[in-house]
């Protein structure tokens, strides 16, 4: 009669395990870094995983009054590419964290 509790308490595990898994991850992510860059690497972002601006390194040649629009252009493209690349790393690591748990690929996780 009580049969289906075996199989309720496997979940519940499973779904314990599944939440210190992912708290460890977010962990992870803030330690992740990734490196955007913009005019063939005149102008560097670094990023965590989780999207967060963690350095700026600019190539002191490219700094000339004339050049300041471009050098704006050059930022901003190297802080979108850090963040794109901080974007596909954390679904890399989410990916692998799901792959084991028989979720579906590309499933959503609240990230």
């Amino acid at each position: 009669m009580f049969k289906g509790l075996g199989d309720m308490g496997k979940m519940m595990k499973a779904a314990q395990e599944m939440q210190g898994k992912m708290a460890q991850l977010q962990e992870d992510m803030a330690s992740i870094t990734v490196t955007g860059e913009a005019g063939a690497g005149l102008v560097k972002a670094t990023a965590t995983a989780k999207g967060e601006l963690t350095a700026l390194d600019i190539d002191p040649s490219i700094f000339s009054e004339d050049d300041k629009e471009v050098v704006e252009d050059l930022i901003l493209a190297a802080i979108k590419d850090a963040q794109s690349k901080a974007t596909q790393r954390a679904q890399e690591e989410m990916a692998k964290l799901t792959e084991g748990m028989g979720l579906p690929p590309g499933m959503k996780l609240p990230f």
